[in-house]
């Protein structure tokens, strides 16, 4: 690792930023400096601009990656090299407007019970049921299951930011039929190791040929499921700021996509168990 990736390292975890932003950024930064065979100490906005073409132009790279990418370059210019006139030259991208893919639970029932992995079926349920992220589904501790107040504590979800979600009555009977056959601790899925938790290429792999043993047409990924708890709270009259605090965004602009996905809405009401409006969930 060279001394100038070591440095921006250090700066972004003395500004809190979580592992995997780390990681994210310095992979960006690393496949920068390959591209032209120098350090990025020595390249400026002409390089930058001739990368920003090349990743458009010739990778195809998504949004997300070339969103990742600007962050990573607007980081290490404007904070570890010092440079904030260069920054002004790398511009954020417009992101895609596009709408999230969302199941009926119908269509979810079908899906879990395609999933033959217990712990993989579980995952993806709490995902649901709770709205989390795949991150932090898989960072779940058997203690953040809090059964007397009916939720599940999610410890420094995205923005390194502690909160609650649902913890609804089917689930936590989905839990407790997993915890019993599995005994896990501490953490509530873990991996091949019982001191880390499950990875997540495991989950993420297993969601489109459960969907096609499903039957389903659509392109069904791991966030899928969270796209699919905002929808339906929506659509069974939960308001747009609960859901907002259930899911952690920091925006309600975020949330309110799902203003554009939902269909008939039932008027208001408390928030549901989604889990329990999906016909033959698997229990064993």
């Amino acid at each position: 690792m060279t001394p100038l990736r070591q440095r921006m390292i250090e700066d972004l975890r003395i500004r809190n930023y979580s592992p995997r932003t780390i990681a994210c950024y310095a992979g960006c930064i690393a496949a920068f400096a390959r591209h032209f065979g120098q350090s990025p100490g020595e390249l400026g906005p002409e390089q930058i601009r001739a990368y920003q073409t090349f990743l458009v132009e010739t990778k195809h790279a998504s949004w997300s990656v070339f969103n990742q990418t600007v962050c990573a370059l607007r980081f290490l210019y404007g904070t570890t090299l010092q440079q904030p006139a260069t920054i002004e030259h790398i511009p954020f991208p417009r992101q895609p407007k596009t709408l999230p893919v969302v199941l009926s639970r119908a269509e979810l029932a079908r899906f879990f019970t395609a999933i033959p992995n217990r712990k993989h079926r579980t995952v993806l349920m709490t995902m649901y049921a709770a709205g989390l992220r795949l991150s932090e589904a898989l960072r779940l501790r058997v203690a953040d299951v809090d059964s007397a107040r009916q939720c599940l504590r999610v410890a420094q979800g995205k923005g390194q930011k502690d909160r609650y979600t649902l913890l609804s009555p089917t689930l936590l009977e989905q839990l407790r039929g997993y915890w019993r056959l599995t005994r896990p601790s501490p953490w509530l899925f873990p991996g091949r190791r019982p001191d880390q938790p499950l990875t997540a290429t495991a989950i993420q792999r297993g969601c489109g040929p459960a969907a096609r043993r499903a039957g389903l047409a659509k392109r069904v990924s791991t966030h899928t499921m969270r796209h699919c708890f905002a929808t339906h709270l929506l659509e069974a009259g939960t308001d747009l700021r609960t859901i907002q605090q259930l899911l952690g965004h920091r925006s309600l602009q975020t949330t309110a996509v799902y203003l554009h996905v939902a269909t008939a809405r039932d008027g208001p009401t408390r928030t549901t168990d989604l889990l329990a409006g999906t016909a033959d969930t698997p229990t064993r």
